[in-house]
């Protein structure tokens, strides 16, 4: 290739021109095409027999061929590195994403995972031959019942939807136990709990009821007093709530509730403020997902698929999925038939759960021990308030004065200049090297900033992230013109991001 007269355009900063380089490239940061722009149609990084035509069956042939793009190995290796180079993850640094507890996964859990006889454990094979997992199973399942203080657990869950899927099930088997499936149609859902709650409970068949938030974060207990009766099946509630606070008044809702002949359901994405704490079950709960990625620590998309099992009262006990992972005289054994499981409402997928993420979060917990857990949720909420009394002072922090947070502390952008937003300071935050916390929800606050720093990072760590913020909001308060161009060191710049959701290019043309 001649290169001679040829630089590419990197840009300006604060009106100066950025030192060209012939590759794009600066540095260590690489500048990464297409693999349409990589690749060529006309050739492949592998060899192939020929094929004689008549071969071939004439039905499938294309009548053109496909545009895809040939790489060598290298060429293919190289693109995927570069990639991953500008991702962003647990192992790089600070992940402040609220409500989602983005925690250090320890190595010795992955170890134990990939250990062959539970990373190659296959659900077909005879139930003799997997005794160890099944036990496995068996006693993560009784640590997730003892740590909830609930009569049962559902361990097929694939993630936290289908979890909350698998609750709202079991309570509407129940209902319909009781004669009661017809009418009781309505499931109440406080503008404090997590967004999915209302789009589990349509896609369950049930009509939504929103409850209001009160001044101080928390549900407002009269209006869902006033809203129960003969046709509520239930509410769902998330504790400790997506403004970071606990419903102080859970059991005198829960008792209510129950008193209108309904059930409650807790998200228990938060579970990781209260673990080794609190058991849900001693607040009335009836049905609560956990997510093992979250506050037993099993990885994030990459390790999974991921896993949600379900704790259950006694009252809702009897109506879990099948399979059921039982102990007696003759050991450990998996219960599937339907004849010996005569309430369960069904299945909630082919096979038994996700064994990958149900070694790791054993090991986690085996790791921990019941004082560790606790220790989890105390070092979670002193980390969360340590970050809501550093920043209170330059950020707008709207409910401080309703008590300590737990497990987060929510922020929002009250107070800055016009025309900047809470989007100016997650984008700077990208240019000082850290992930944005989430940003926008919950969507009872204006400009919402979530920041979850849970309970593996040290002081030192949170100091860095913490005067970066600090930086960021003084600059967002001050009208800084320069944060509105952020991120101005990523290796792309903002997008449009209103065009790209109305006109997203999701085919490529050449």
């Amino acid at each position: 290739m001649n290169t001679a007269g040829w630089r590419p355009s990197l840009g300006t900063i604060d009106g100066a021109a950025l030192p060209d380089t012939v590759t794009g490239n600066r540095a260590l940061d690489l500048q990464e095409p297409l693999l349409f722009e990589i690749g060529h149609a006309d050739r492949s990084g592998v060899d192939f027999d020929d094929v004689e035509p008549d071969v071939l069956p004439t039905l499938p042939r294309r009548a053109a061929r496909v545009d895809l793009p040939g790489l060598s190995e290298p060429e293919c290796v190289r693109h995927y590195t570069r990639l991953s180079r500008q991702n962003y993850a647990i192992d790089l640094g600070l992940f402040p994403l609220g409500s989602c507890t983005m925690k250090h996964n320890p190595r010795l859990n992955e170890k134990v995972a990939r250990m062959p006889g539970f990373a190659a454990v296959h659900p077909l094979q005879p139930q003799s031959s997997v005794r160890g997992a099944l036990t496995v199973i068996a006693e993560l399942a009784d640590w997730l019942v003892r740590l909830t203080g609930m009569a049962a657990v559902a361990m097929s869950p694939k993630a936290g939807a289908h979890g909350e899927l698998c609750g709202l099930m079991a309570i509407h088997a129940a209902l319909d136990a009781r004669g009661e499936g017809d009418t009781r149609r309505v499931i109440l859902v406080p503008e404090s709990a997590h967004g999915t709650n209302p789009a589990t409970a349509a896609f369950a068949g049930f009509a939504v009821a929103g409850i209001p938030a009160g001044p101080d974060g928390r549900i407002d207990l009269a209006a869902l007093l006033a809203r129960l009766g003969s046709d509520v099946a239930g509410v769902m509630i998330t504790n400790p709530n997506t403004c970071g606070l606990f419903e102080r008044d859970i059991k005198t809702i829960a008792d209510a509730v129950h008193a209108a002949g309904g059930y409650v359901y807790c998200d228990g994405a938060n579970f990781n403020a209260i673990v080794g704490r609190v058991r849900p079950g001693d607040l009335g709960i009836d049905a609560m997902h956990i997510n093992l990625h979250k506050t037993f620590s099993t990885p994030h998309g990459g390790g999974g698929p991921g896993s949600g099992p379900v704790v259950l009262s006694a009252a809702l006990a009897d109506y879990a999925p099948r399979p059921h992972v039982v102990g007696d005289e003759t050991g450990v054994r998996l219960v599937e038939a339907a004849a010996d499981l005569p309430q369960a409402f069904g299945r909630m997928c082919a096979f038994h759960g996700q064994m990958g993420m149900f070694t790791r979060a054993l090991a986690y917990i085996l790791t921990h021990g019941a004082d560790g857990l606790r220790q989890v949720s105390d070092d979670a909420v002193l980390n969360a308030n340590y970050v809501l009394a550093s920043l209170r002072d330059v950020l707008d922090a709207p409910f401080a004065g309703s008590g300590p947070c737990m497990h987060e502390a929510l922020f929002s952008d009250h107070g800055f200049a016009e025309g900047f937003s809470t989007l100016d300071l997650a984008k700077g935050l990208i240019d000082e090297g850290f992930h944005p916390m989430t940003v926008y929800f919950p969507l009872v606050v204006h400009g919402a900033m979530l920041i979850e720093p849970t309970e593996t990072e040290s002081r030192a760590a949170l100091d860095q992230f913490l005067g970066a913020m600090r930086s960021l909001a003084v600059r967002a308060r001050a009208g800084d013109p320069a944060l509105r161009a952020a991120p101005r060191h990523a290796p792309r710049r903002r997008l449009d991001e209103t065009l790209a959701a109305r006109k997203p290019r999701l085919v490529w043309r050449g």
